[in-house]
């Protein structure tokens, strides 16, 4: 069979493929060169750090020698990820492969070769995965996923305030309910929105470096006097470049625990959940005809129909979310388990972190440009109202109810249950009702259109 060259029409990944371009900003953090990159700066990290120590066999480093070091890290290329895969055809094993990539680069540096031994010291090599996955988790989250949703709230927000006094009737279980406003609907979703987002930036990104299982065994067999957890604890939480800016994990076994990870994970599906079900609305909403598209030049809505315009966007922001979710739901139930002390089943798993973030990311791209392109068609929304007058039989029982009459609700139901209302049939039935005549007049002046309680004010507050 032909070999095929790697292009993105023959990625086996739709990300790396179709919508390469749209991910341009996510692939840095979350691939494996980002995945490299990072675990050389951990390397790194913990190597100027032990010169700093104390210990009378690794003097401080040069200022010189500690800007070199600094600068293999910001200065990680494509060249240098394909250097460290080369070597791991070699070692079969993917972070010595980093380890002795670091100490090629001290050749004809003698006072880097003089210690070269202490890169990698007494660390396992989870010490160095699981610390650069939250570097690569803390990135994607803070500069790709939260910015991305950042912008689908700003604009869901806009919608929220410009549309708050525009009524529309309701549906509950698909039948036709009490009004709301366009804003308020929208409204909705922004603070669900709002707080999701909040979850997702609380959660904090948590690193251990301890050793093989987790006891600073070999640490201490070298320095038994040293007080190894304050020094992990430091290299963990002092900020960047010099450490790593994490919140420390104390207790472990091998690796990780992860949990922090389930909880970022599933507080992200969470967010998903809530833009599938905005995305299911709007769909409802366009075919309703709410909202109109914005035609663009050239598009097709059909290979057969010419007249479609179908609201593609919201069907492939769902789908992405619904596959995101999938792999992010996996994720956060499979990475808290390990065997014994260690197992490598996370290994390969945490992989595709990056492809979960990914379908994410693309989905609110999707859902943005959809959004951008609604129009709102207030003819069908002022229709679809003034079909629907019975749904003031709410308002008129429940004045009734306060005046005493007798069995309000159950007059309402047998005179609208089931049939069509019309403005004279309801205004008919409140003029023989035995209500003060300011209540009646109240009444009689309600349309569908008015009846949004206080759905603007609670739109423009958000």
């Amino acid at each position: 069979m032909q070999t095929m060259n790697l292009t993105t029409i023959s990625a086996l990944s739709p990300l790396d493929g179709r919508y390469a371009a749209k991910l341009a900003a996510l692939r840095p953090l979350m691939s494996e060169q980002g995945y490299m990159q990072r675990r050389v700066q951990v390397e790194v990290a913990w190597f100027i750090a032990l010169s700093d120590a104390g210990f009378a066999e690794f003097k401080p480093l040069s200022a010189g020698a500690r800007t070199y070091l600094l600068g293999l890290v910001k200065n990680f290329s494509e060249t240098d990820g394909e250097a460290i895969k080369a070597i791991e055809k070699t070692t079969n094993h993917d972070v010595k492969a980093v380890e002795y990539w670091i100490k090629s680069k001290f050749e004809a540096r003698p006072e880097l070769e003089a210690a070269q031994e202490f890169v990698h010291f007494a660390c396992t090599s989870e010490d160095i995965n699981n610390t650069s996955h939250a570097l690569q988790l803390r990135s994607g989250r803070d500069v790709v996923l939260l910015p991305a949703l950042d912008r689908v709230l700003l604009k869901l927000r806009e919608m929220a305030h410009a549309y708050a006094d525009l009524p529309m009737l309701s549906r509950t279980h698909g039948q036709t309910a009490s009004p709301t406003t366009v804003g308020k609907e929208v409204a909705n979703v922004v603070v669900r929105l709002q707080a999701a987002c909040e979850r997702i930036a609380a959660v904090k990104i948590l690193a251990k470096m301890n050793g093989a299982v987790g006891n600073y065994n070999a640490h201490l067999s070298a320095w038994p006097d040293f007080d190894w957890e304050a020094f992990s604890r430091k290299v963990v939480e002092t900020p960047e470049p010099l450490g790593l800016g994490l919140h420390f994990q104390p207790y472990s076994i091998q690796i990780e625990p992860h949990d922090y990870m389930a909880e970022l994970f599933d507080a992200v599906a969470r967010t998903n959940t809530i833009l599938i079900d905005w995305s299911r609305d709007v769909w409802g909403y366009v075919s309703l005809g709410y909202f109109k598209q914005k035609l663009r030049a050239g598009e097709v809505g059909s290979s057969t129909m010419p007249h479609k315009v179908n609201p593609i966007d919201f069907e492939n922001a769902e789908g992405n979310l619904g596959l995101s979710n999938a792999l992010l739901r996996h994720l956060s139930e499979k990475l808290p388990i390990s065997r014994f002390q260690r197992d490598l089943t996370d290994s390969t798993v945490l992989r595709n972190v990056g492809v979960a973030l990914g379908y994410a990311v693309l989905a609110y791209q999707s859902l943005l440009a959809g959004l951008n392109k609604l129009e709102i068609n207030e003819a069908a929304i002022a229709a679809d109202l003034d079909r629907s007058w019975e749904v003031l039989a709410e308002p008129i029982q429940t004045v009734m109810r306060r005046f005493g009459l007798p069995q309000p609700y159950e007059q309402l139901k047998q005179f609208t249950r089931g049939e069509a209302m019309t403005r004279e049939l309801m205004q008919g039935f409140i003029a023989n009702l035995a209500l003060p005549q300011a209540e009646k007049d109240r009444l009689l002046a309600m349309t569908p259109a008015s009846y949004t309680g206080k759905a603007a004010e609670l739109a423009k507050r958000v």
